[in-house]
């Protein structure tokens, strides 16, 4: 029934034998029927079964979104399964029966039929606050979210009964509706690029962006809140001033330095729990919207792909020795003039048709041209969000760079990456199993949201363990640390790092070269020693002229 036509014509002309398509005779003849006499009277048996078909069709889709609000997020795939069937089953049913528009009974199911936002919107939104953004870990090797088994920091969601429906309203029978249940239950232990793609046809342009909208609405009150007292909290717990050992001391004397200078930090109870949890939602809320925009992409090239022959975007047609490319794609261009909306609207239909036609046209060539993007823009909302002084810290007393000093966020993330790599034992969670990668990513992301990213790098605790380590090539247990083990860990982290940094320094470019068209170069004095400082011939250019002056 949904076999290509195409294909069916190519395997009959190789000779392919082919099933005809069977004809539902028991079916069209009933639908057909307008006068059946029954006890002396006419009755219009096409109209019955049309008013009894819309009803049991508008509670089936009732139904499938109901089935989807007593389930996580996961049932999302099966929704769009669901209702792909109830779309099939009306456009095979209207040639018969003169049924309600397929759309407006879904707009009625979903509850949006005045309402700027669905049922569906608004289950999805509640499944991300309350059990995807708290409860989920991502993984960046399967480039999937799954369940944390561990410790939950969140108590259990309570969702409502599954309603009690008919075989019928689902897959159409008992034995449909195991096997697809079997089929869609792959798609239930994880949330993967399919669910980000199904909830994109299900959300489109208006639900993504109240379902975003309220998420970072969130973020804001856990940047602004939790976040903020974690850090003014553990400020007061760093060393003022923790310096970059020299590779003298060994990695195990290094390592032993800063376990000694971060020991608050690594003692502080709430660390390992609370704080990372915090980041955790943070860094999944990031991951959403990244992959909402990856997937929202993806249709929109397939959107565009599929407008191609309708716009006049042929492909450039293969020519052989001796033929001219121009002649051949005019012939191509007359061969499918009949597809072009465009003209055809402007020659047959009103003045008002055209300028429809003229405008849907150009949004659809130029939607992906003008390069929007959504991500940038969450990235620029979060950025707005880091106004507090706290995570910047005063100014460098050099008037450079803060080294050696402890007084912005990227060295309390470097802390909080020394307390993680810690190896931990054979019984007890990784924080990779506790929290994903999402723990990462926000971290990484307020980093390159401060300006902070080549400090963090460049003066990070655990990156010169490693350096000095490679050097020496050491293993030796520092206070219960194995070094080996440490490293390994770090070597892993340190390389997630430059992941999450090159993606986001991607959608970050492009915003950061427009606003900075004109190269800022800052002059900064040579250094001099302090007993030739009195003796110096250079002057910073702001005291030259009271030197002339003198």
């Amino acid at each position: 029934m949904l076999l290509d036509k195409r294909f069916r014509v190519e395997c009959l002309a190789m000779g392919t034998y082919m099933l005809p398509y069977p004809r539902a005779n028991r079916y069209e003849t009933l639908l057909k029927q307008r006068h059946v006499q029954l006890l002396g009277r006419s009755i219009d048996l096409n109209k019955l079964i049309t008013q009894r078909i819309n009803a049991d069709m508008q509670k089936s889709l009732d139904l499938a979104i109901s089935k989807f609000e007593a389930g996580d997020i996961t049932g999302v795939v099966e929704l769009e399964g669901l209702l792909q069937v109830n779309r099939l089953c009306h456009k095979l049913l209207s040639k018969f029966l003169a049924l309600d528009q397929y759309d407006a009974m879904y707009r009625e199911a979903n509850h949006n039929v005045l309402a700027p936002y669905g049922r569906i919107t608004l289950h999805v939104f509640w499944e991300l606050n309350y059990d995807f953004l708290p409860n989920y870990c991502y993984n960046a090797a399967t480039n999937r979210f799954v369940k944390c088994r561990g410790i939950m920091f969140t108590q259990p969601v309570h969702r409502d009964k599954p309603p009690q429906m008919g075989h019928h309203y689902l897959w159409g029978s008992k034995h449909h509706n195991l096997a697809y249940t079997t089929i869609y239950g792959q798609y239930s232990g994880f949330v993967g690029p399919y669910h980000f793609r199904t909830m994109c046809h299900l959300l489109g342009y208006q639900g993504i962006a109240v379902v975003m909208e309220e998420l970072l609405k969130i973020v804001k009150s856990l940047i602004q809140g939790n976040l903020l007292q974690f850090t003014k909290t553990l400020m007061e717990a760093m060393p003022k001033i923790c310096k970059l050992p020299r590779y003298d001391y060994g990695s195990p004397g290094v390592l032993g330095y800063y376990h000694a200078q971060l020991n608050d930090i690594v003692q502080y109870p709430d660390a390992k729990t609370e704080l990372f949890h915090n980041f955790r939602e943070l860094g999944n809320t990031i991951l959403f919207c990244l992959l909402m925009e990856q997937a929202l992409s993806q249709e929109e090239v397939c959107d565009l792909l599929h407008a191609a022959p309708f716009q006049n975007i042929l492909p450039r047609p293969y020519c052989k020795d001796g033929e001219k490319p121009e002649n051949k794609q005019k012939r191509m261009e007359q061969k499918y003039g009949s597809l072009q909306i465009v003209p055809n609207i402007e020659r047959l239909g009103t003045a008002k048709q055209s300028m429809i036609a003229r405008e849907g046209d150009l949004l659809t060539r130029e939607r992906l041209c003008c390069g929007l993007s959504i991500f940038e823009v969450v990235l620029s909302r979060l950025r707005g969000f880091l106004d507090d002084p706290i995570w910047v810290g005063p100014p460098p007393a050099n008037g450079v760079i803060n080294i050696d000093e402890c007084t912005e966020f990227h060295r309390l993330w470097s802390a909080l990456q020394f307390v993680y790599c810690i190896p931990v034992g054979d019984t007890e969670f990784t924080v990779e199993e506790l929290f994903g990668e999402g723990l990462n990513w926000a971290g990484c992301t307020m980093i390159v949201l401060l300006g902070q990213q080549r400090r963090f790098e460049a003066l990070d605790f655990c990156y010169h363990i490693l350096r000095v380590q490679r050097v020496d090539c050491k293993d030796e247990i520092v206070k219960g640390i194995n070094l080996k083990r440490m490293v390994d860990r770090v070597r892993r982290f340190q390389v997630l790092n430059s992941q999450i940094f090159a993606t986001l320094n991607k959608y970050l470019k492009s915003s950061d070269t427009e606003a900075m068209s004109v190269e800022h170069v800052r002059c900064f004095p040579p250094p001099i020693h302090p007993s030739l400082a009195a003796h110096a011939h250079y002057y910073r250019p702001e005291h030259l002229h009271q030197v002339i002056q003198n």
